[in-house]
């Protein structure tokens, strides 16, 4: 039996599926064995720097992607034009990058032409100085051509390079900036921060799927208030919104829990907004933030039930309050709710805790259904939902509690 051959495998025999760093590292040195450069670059670097666990392990060399073919079985590019390979390896996938200077950036997106180059060159062309660090996978050495040890030390953000050159190849990047500010409280160094805000003016070049994506990963964070303020303060909710930019209090948003969901977050600094501009509804929102059809909806029920809760919650009879409580979104609606009253949120939480500890909680499943109705000969119609939505309120009032109590009150409701 033939042997596989070493340069081409792509290390996967069985094995069971290992860490992101191991596996950066194989495929780090098995780059180095064929005798070219490898190292760990950009946001891996930055987090284990300041002490983090990277999630992805990104890795640059000076291997053009033909080389990175050869060298790992079914390897393929995604943006091969780019020099950008991705590495299948123990169960892991990794993008492997080729060192490159990019040329003039025509879309304020991507570069209209690149060339590859070497490792300093390939530092210059990113983005912000926490971000342009490589480390050797092994020694640990971290090679710096752009003084981000230095700003990771001071806490700074700073663009590589010329700022407003770096945010007008790709305006995505004052939004990143954001992201990497709120995230590890850093400060802006104010030629940076000049350049973001002028960039503000203009994120017509970007998808409205980068933005929105941008949003996302910003909103889950439990820095997310601060990334808020800063969007405001930089004059990027404008761009990204479609509406007027506004500056203010951020109560609500502030209040979340940690965990919070996207369309969560997004309820809660609509309400923010609200409260302090005449801002259009928000509407637009779904299209400006590329939002899913399941973010949409758990956005707008959230609105609609805070604005239950704020008022009408006392006035709703022992079911309304129980269906309301029985929405997937009621407890994402409190988070919000929590901002604004917390002392009428805790007393809502507090009614619904007892429902939730009665018999069959706070939606026990109907005593009646459709099926029992046609069964008691009643002919679907206009006023079937109707009946049966009269006997499950009875039901969630505590007026019924057998199945025959309800079954009598459903020819009652025939006869009548």
């Amino acid at each position: 039996m033939r042997c596989p051959d070493p340069a081409s495998t792509d290390g996967f025999s069985g094995d069971q599926r290992i860490g992101a760093r191991d596996a950066a590292v194989q495929v780090s040195l098995r780059l180095i064995e064929h005798g070219f450069v490898a190292y760990f670059a950009g946001g891996c670097v930055r987090d284990e720097l300041m002490g983090l666990t990277p999630i992805d392990f990104d890795i640059a060399t000076n291997a053009p992607p033909q080389e990175i073919a050869k060298i790992f079985r079914g390897a393929h590019g995604v943006g091969e034009a780019f020099g950008v390979m991705l590495v299948h390896w123990k169960g892991r996938i990794l993008e492997v990058a080729t060192f490159r200077c990019d040329g003039e950036y025509l879309d304020g997106r991507r570069p209209a032409e690149v060339r590859f180059a070497t490792a300093q060159e390939d530092a210059q062309r990113r983005d912000f100085t926490i971000n342009g660090l490589f480390r050797h996978p092994t020694t640990g050495e971290v090679i710096d051509f752009v003084s981000g040890q230095r700003d990771l030390q001071l806490r700074i953000l700073r663009a590589i390079g010329n700022p407003a050159a770096r945010l007008a190849e790709d305006r995505l990047r004052a939004l990143r900036a954001v992201r990497f500010a709120a995230r590890f409280n850093l400060t802006i160094d104010p030629s940076t921060e000049e350049a973001i805000c002028d960039s503000a003016r203009d994120l017509g070049p970007v998808s409205r799927e980068r933005i929105g994506g941008e949003f996302r990963r910003m909103f889950t964070h439990v820095n997310r208030a601060t990334a808020v303020q800063l969007i405001e303060r930089w004059g990027l909710d404008a761009p990204s919104l479609g509406e007027p930019s506004s500056r203010g209090a951020t109560l609500r948003v502030a209040a979340l829990p940690e965990k919070a969901e996207f369309a969560t977050v997004l309820a809660a600094w609509r309400l923010d907004r609200i409260e302090r501009t005449t801002a259009p509804s928000g509407s637009q929102w779904r299209d400006q933030l590329n939002l899913s059809g399941h973010e949409w909806r758990d956005y707008r029920e959230i609105l609609e039930t805070v604005e239950v809760l704020r008022t009408s919650w006392i006035a709703l009879s022992t079911a309304g309050k129980r269906r309301l409580a029985a929405r997937g979104t009621f407890a994402s609606s409190l988070d919000v709710f929590r901002g604004e009253d917390s002392t009428r949120c805790d007393a809502i939480a507090q009614t619904v805790a007892v429902f939730a500890q009665e018999c069959g909680g706070i939606a026990p499943p109907p005593l009646v259904n459709g099926a029992d109705l046609i069964a008691l000969g009643f002919a679907p119609g206009p006023q079937f939902r109707q009946i049966l939505d009269r006997i499950y309120d009875a039901q969630l009032e505590g007026v019924l509690i057998t199945k025959d109590q309800a079954m009598l009150l459903a020819r009652t409701e025939m006869n009548g």
